[in-house]
């Protein structure tokens, strides 16, 4: 069971903060690929936006439809890849990127950093902006109803587990990574959007441990503000949208974050 109010004597067990002063641009489950070029060219006229109007960026999470290992982005990426890596490091060299690891990436790691001079988030973290404390995070860890999930999410973030896999060569890794891809899209197939979606006592779990009022995540595709009560305080969840900008409606978009709040923007109406 969930503790009905938090100990006064201690502090919240969410440690990882930063402070992050200015206007601030988020971003999640842009799901980049070879596939769909449409996304790839809408979200590079994004970088450019960012650059110039932004003070940091935040990718948080499925930024990649798939992540089979830093090494193919570093060593001899696909075209496709290449000129995503680079617009991010040019990104990098402007402004503070930070990227975030979701359900489909989430063998991202230092070396890509490294590579385009980001820095990765940890699976939950506090801003410190000009609009308040902000918990942002991807998201799936909140989607405790769905459990064949969760057993596969605490699998594959186990290092033993990764390290095996990136023993593999590039095919292998591919193959079963589309496997896993499939299977996960056939098994949604008999999900209902509820089992799918955050549970509300993990939320508000999460609220208390943080003790912030505003939350911010990504992952479920379901962009909304949602109200949370929380021991007699007023929360707010804000989801991020996924992008798909060929989709009818146009799907996609960020959260700006500056000392005026913090304001959805949507491709829809015409953002980039």
């Amino acid at each position: 069971m969930f503790p009905r109010k938090p100990s006064s004597s201690k502090k919240p067990s969410l440690r990882n903060k930063l402070n992050t002063p200015g206007t601030l641009w988020i971003a999640s489950d842009i799901h980049l690929s070879d596939a769909h070029p449409e996304t790839r060219r809408a979200f590079l006229s994004f970088l450019d936006k960012a650059s110039s109007q932004a003070d940091a960026l935040f990718l948080c999470g499925d930024i990649f439809d798939v992540w089979i290992g830093d090494d193919l982005a570093i060593e001899d990426p696909p075209p496709w890849l290449a000129e995503i890596v680079q617009a991010l490091r040019r990104t990098a060299s402007r402004m503070p990127l930070w990227l975030g690891r979701g359900n489909r990436d989430f063998l991202m790691g230092e070396a890509l950093a490294a590579h385009i001079g980001a820095r990765l988030l940890p699976d939950a973290v506090i801003l410190a902006t000009d609009a308040g404390d902000v918990l942002l995070t991807h998201g799936d860890q909140y989607c405790t109803d769905d459990a064949s999930y969760q057993r596969f999410r605490k699998l594959v973030r186990c290092r033993a587990i990764q390290w095996l896999f990136m023993q593999l060569s590039l095919s292998a890794r591919r193959g079963i990574a589309d496997w896993a891809r499939k299977r996960s899209m056939a098994s949604n197939t008999f999900k209902s959007q509820y089992v799918m979606d955050v549970n509300q006592d993990a939320v508000i779990q999460a609220f208390r441990r943080s003790g912030v009022s505003q939350m911010v995540h990504g992952h479920t595709h379901r962009p909304a503000v949602h109200i949370v009560e929380v021991d007699g305080r007023r929360c707010l969840r804000h989801v991020l949208p996924d992008w798909e900008p060929c989709a009818e409606p146009m799907r996609g978009g960020w959260l700006r974050i500056d000392g005026n709040g913090l304001h959805a923007v949507s491709l829809a109406d015409g953002a980039l």
